[in-house]
């Protein structure tokens, strides 16, 4: 694929400056990692409940109260998509698995994806701290943190250099623009600063040299949907640029049609800003569900109460759930539940998470080769319409 631009080098491997983001539950699975790094580019599978796509783990977890045996099952949905992508992926590219550090088995499923010979490890909704000695016995897998500010990239250099580990690579997630779990404390705080592009690139590279460290590939991630910008960022001090929600509208996308029908439809005034149950502001689709939900969210926030038994099938999928734990600030539902329904396209049940910005194709849903080639040439591909 003919660019003009600088690989993005990590471990050695050369590839296209083009990283697709980890989304789940299910949403970026072996077929979307594995097309994208056929192609040369960095594919991500999200680790989280692969289970959905496979409908014999998926009859096992229903019969299940054990919650070792439903991550195991989890585990073995992570381990077959790995397997599938990389034999799709062929010596190209590079497959990732994203794990989210606030998931409740996120140490099982960063050892699982190195079992599985997954290239590198992405790691966010969280500090990963304790990635290095997660990953101690598995020097080539790449560690990849994502990050939004360059206070918490300081602070993780720092811990990571005191056990001997630099990052392979760190995504820059601006809040304002990604969907799913973002940086920020609060809803409020998604236009902070701290979190421009400009400024976390320029105080990142101060940093390296502040340490006396050589320069980490820096991946802006959060609103990039044009060839312009990708040229911009590329010559302002980012190595490649990540997008999610056009990844998960293409062709190879692993969810139902409906699915991405919904994303590519939504305009920004049909998205809102909510805090989700794990106490992270999210972005999503105005579903009849969301809809219904947020009229009643005040009422079911003062009704709050633990009450495991409302986990789906026992899965205590996060450290610390509104649901479950009865913490009335937060959300107050099922987030595994509502994103599996997404997953098979249920528009009037489940939760469509999606970032801010207008898609590079509109409601198109075109190829991922056709994505990565605009992104990094600027050639648009023929439309209907």
């Amino acid at each position: 694929m003919q660019h003009a631009f600088k690989p993005l080098l990590i471990r050695g491997r050369s590839l296209l400056p083009v990283v697709q983001g980890g989304m789940g539950v299910g949403i970026s699975a072996h077929r979307l990692a594995g097309s994208v790094a056929a192609l040369g580019a960095v594919g991500t599978i999200a680790s989280i409940d692969l289970r959905h796509h496979h409908a014999d783990l998926l009859a096992r977890s229903r019969a299940s109260r054990d919650q070792a045996e439903l991550d195991a099952l989890n585990f073995e949905a992570l381990h077959r998509e790995i397997v599938a992508a990389k034999q799709q992926a062929g010596d190209r590219g590079m497959v990732a698995v994203n794990v989210m550090r606030a998931v409740e088995a996120y140490t099982g499923y960063v050892r699982q994806a190195c079992r599985s010979s997954a290239d590198a490890i992405v790691m966010g909704a969280g500090l990963p701290l304790d990635l290095p000695e997660l990953t101690a016995d598995y020097p080539d897998v790449a560690l990849i943190p994502i990050l939004s500010d360059a206070r918490g990239i300081a602070l993780l250099l720092k811990k990571w250099l005191r056990k001997g580990r630099v990052p392979d690579a760190i995504v820059i997630e601006h809040p304002r623009y990604a969907g799913g779990h973002l940086g920020a404390a609060s809803v409020a705080a998604l236009d902070d600063a701290r979190f421009d592009f400009a400024q976390v690139l320029e105080q990142t590279h101060a940093l390296f040299a502040e340490l006396a460290i050589a320069p980490v590939p820096l991946i802006v991630a959060g609103g990039i949907h044009s060839h312009e910008q990708v040229a911009h960022w590329l010559a302002h001090g980012a190595s490649a640029v990540q997008l999610g929600t056009a990844f998960a509208v293409s062709e190879e996308g692993d969810a139902h049609p409906a699915f991405k029908a919904v994303l590519a439809g939504a305009q920004a005034e049909d998205t809102v800003e909510f805090i989700s149950v794990a106490g992270l502001p999210a972005r999503a689709v105005i579903t009849p569900w969301l809809k219904n939900y947020l009229q009643r969210e005040a009422r079911l926030q003062g009704n709050a109460k633990a009450d495991p038994a409302r986990c789906t099938q026992a899965l205590n999928c996060l450290a610390q759930c509104g649901l479950r734990d009865g913490n009335a600030r937060v959300g107050q539902f099922c987030i595994d539940l509502k994103l599996a329904a997404a997953l098979r396209g249920e528009v009037g049940k489940g939760l469509f998470f999606r970032g801010a910005s207008v898609l590079p194709f509109g409601n198109a849903i075109r190829p991922v080769r056709e994505l990565i080639d605009y992104l990094l040439s600027g050639r648009m591909p023929q439309l209907a319409g």
